[in-house]
Parts: structure tokens; sequence; C-alpha cells
């Protein structure tokens, strides 16, 4: 079969598919629309169907025989976003939004599902269509963790999995990715500074959390430029700080909530110890502004940790998908992140890869940040998209799963 040929003749579909999800789109574990167009797409390829994690979608294709078994990803759930874009698709949920692209995510895997279906003679084993929901984890716990307690990785045992994630960063048809971490572990916190309220005419008499917070956000930066390598990429970000109820009034707490992101094996006791850094500084910050200081945190995602033969398995696809185009359709890149990603769970359990499609295009409107309210994707690289699941998959099975798995970059 001509891969490129059959893609191509399903493009209405694949594109009609993602816009009818990202116009209804639903938060994580709240998937239940999404989860029953895709069983219903799924059933309809004569597959089996089952759900995993409440709106988890897992189904079967079996090949030839027995074989590897190959778990290809996708997530569903959106975001709590409202949207700006004044398209025919726009979400109809209010304040709910696909601002990551995952509604692409599951269009793309749906229709490669098909081309793969239309080939299972020629699969020398099982794949294992995986459809999460809870990627952005506003639930606990993540999608990926409750579907592998669930039992995503059993019955039949996979033997490795393959995944792609949209990416605005990347121009439009750019593939990127690399072996060893490709997206950062991400660890969030909350740090409630208690003071003593009081009359801002009088602040002698009072003890102020609201300096004493500002301390903290500026201390905790010097953690990623003047204790860790420049070489090993932390951020320490602030998203929310709360406190006060008026002008004239010292506030008795003020609470800040952030993220901590890092590009390497760090965590308590690693030389690096970026949560132990963050804790000493807040307690000392704390007592010298003689404030006592709460502190939360916990990691949300492990860094997606690619395997070297799988990696050279998915740059070897994307050459041949680009390469078929004659380099037009963009390029292969090494690349790597910042966001986390709860695929993670996975790559730490079997050999995995974890690559990037590139859908940046200012004259399309695609250059928005990913979480941005104006957040779109060129769609001009759906096709490529499943054509990187398709021949992927099919290259994983050419070298029998084992021979692929020990394959080097």
């Amino acid at each position: 079969m001509d891969f490129e040929e059959r893609i191509a003749s399903l493009r209405d579909e694949l594109i009609d598919l993602r816009r009818d999800f990202h116009k209804h789109p639903e938060l994580g574990f709240q998937e239940h629309r999404t989860s029953g167009v895709v069983e219903e797409y799924l059933r309809e390829l004569g597959l089996p169907v089952k759900r995993l994690a409440g709106t988890g979608v897992v189904a079967l294709l079996e090949g030839r025989g027995a074989g590897p078994v190959l778990l290809l990803r996708a997530d569903m759930d959106a975001l709590p976003v409202q949207e700006e874009n004044d398209v025919p698709y726009r979400s109809v949920n209010e304040g709910v939004m696909h601002a990551c692209g995952h509604d692409a995510h599951t269009a793309m895997l749906l229709v490669a599902a098909k081309v793969l279906a239309e080939q299972r003679d020629q699969i020398p084993g099982t794949i294992k269509l995986v459809f999460q929901p809870n990627e952005e984890t506003t639930a606990e716990p993540p999608g990926a963790e409750a579907m592998i307690a669930d039992g995503v990785l059993a019955d039949p045992k996979v033997d490795a999995a393959m995944a792609l994630h949209i990416w605005t960063p990347l121009s439009s048809g750019q593939i990127g990715t690399d072996s060893g971490p490709v997206t950062a572990t991400l660890d969030v916190f909350r740090i409630v500074v208690k003071g003593r309220g009081g009359h801002t005419g009088f602040p002698e008499q009072a003890v102020d959390p609201i300096i004493a917070a500002s301390a903290i956000v500026q201390a905790v930066q010097t953690i990623q430029t003047r204790e860790i390598s420049l070489m090993k990429p932390t951020i320490i970000m602030f998203g929310k700080i709360q406190g006060g109820t008026k002008s004239n009034i010292v506030p008795d707490h003020v609470t800040l909530e952030g993220s901590m992101r890092y590009l390497y094996e760090g965590g308590e006791g690693s030389e690096e110890d970026p949560e132990g850094r963050l804790k000493r500084i807040v307690e000392a910050v704390g007592a010298a502004h003689r404030v006592h200081c709460d502190l939360e945190m916990h990691c949300e995602n492990r860094a997606v940790v690619n395997h070297p033969g799988m990696t050279a398995l998915a740059r070897r696809t994307a050459v041949e998908v680009l390469g078929k185009r004659g380099g037009e359709s963009g390029s292969l890149v090494s690349y790597s992140c910042t966001a986390g990603e709860d695929f993670s769970d996975f790559a730490a359990q079997v050999p995995s890869v974890l690559y990037f499609l590139g859908t940046g295009n200012e004259a399309k409107g695609s250059c928005y940040p990913h979480h941005n309210p104006r957040f779109d994707i060129d769609e001009d690289v759906l096709p490529l998209g499943v054509e990187m699941h398709v021949r992927g998959a099919m290259n994983f099975f050419e070298k029998k799963g084992g021979d692929a798995r020990a394959e080097e970059s």
C-alpha cells in the first residue's frame, strides 16, 4: 500500500474528526463524549475495545500471528481555557478549550488505526491503541498513571511505546526528538506564608507576609542562576500569588503557587536536589522575616526519557516520511523542551519514544504558544502525523520488535 496516498484520501475525514473534537472539548476524566466517538470509530474498524481509567479507551489491533506488542498513545483531554479564536470549530463548551493539540492527537491516531487495520495481515504482532484521559492532570491521578494502574501495559504485555505531540514552537512539518530526556520533570508547589495581621498605619505591630512572600519569589531565583549549572536547565516559576482583603490591612497570610521544571535526573538525594534547595531557601527567608512558611510540593510528571533504540526508529521513520516529500514539508531536528508530559509513566516502564510534530505557521495563525486562548494548529501537518504513526509501527514490526529496541541512535 502507498501509505501517503491512502492517508491523503482520508484527509477530509481526518480534519473533520479534529475539528469535531476541538469544538467539543472536555476536561480530564470528563471526556465522555470524546471517548464515545473514539470507541464507536474503533468498533467500526472491527477492533475489540475496552475502557480503562473511566474515560480511557484501549483497542487491540491483532496482526497475522504472535509477536511483539507496540503501544501507540494519544491523549484526549482539554484545558480550562476560554477560546478566543473566531473559527467555525470554536469550542462550544464555555471555559474549556483544546489549547494543546490533544484534539489533533486523537484524530491522527484514529485515522492511523484505520490505515493500520487495513494492513493487519502484514503485522507480525499486536498494536495496542491507547486513548488516554487527563494528561493535563487537572485532577489526580494523571491519566497515564491511572491507565497503567488499570493494566494498560498488560494482557497482552506491552514491549514498546510511541507517541507524538503537536508543537507550535517548531515550524510546520518539522519533526523533533532526541535520545534521553526530551521533556522536563514537573514539580508543583504551594507555599503559605503566615505572618501577623495589622494596620498599614502601624506596620511595626504586624508581621508582614507580603514582603516576606516577595523576598521568597526573588530569593529562589538564585537556585537556577547561582546553585545549579546552566548546563542543567532548571526553571522555577510562580503562577499565583494570593493574599489580603483591603489596601489598609496587613494580611495574616499570603499564598504562593508555582512550578519547578528540570531536564535532568534530579530529585531528593541527587547532586542538584532542586526540591531540597527550594525548601532550604523558603525556610531561611521566612525565618529572616519572622514568618512561618508551610511548603507543599508534589511531582506531577517525571521527565520523558526516550530510549536510544526507539528514538533511532522514530528518527529513521521521520527521514523516510519527510524524504518522500523532497524536504518541502519540513525537516528532522534534535529537540527537547521544558514542558511536562505524563507519557513519562509509559517511558519508565517500557522502551519508548516521544517526538514532536511542528505546527508553527504565522501565516496560518498557528504560532501561538500552547495553553494560549488563541492556540490553533496548521491542519496541513495532520497527514504527516498519521503517516509517522503508521510507518513507525510498520518499521517497528519490520525489525520484529526486539531488533528495533536494540538499535542505537
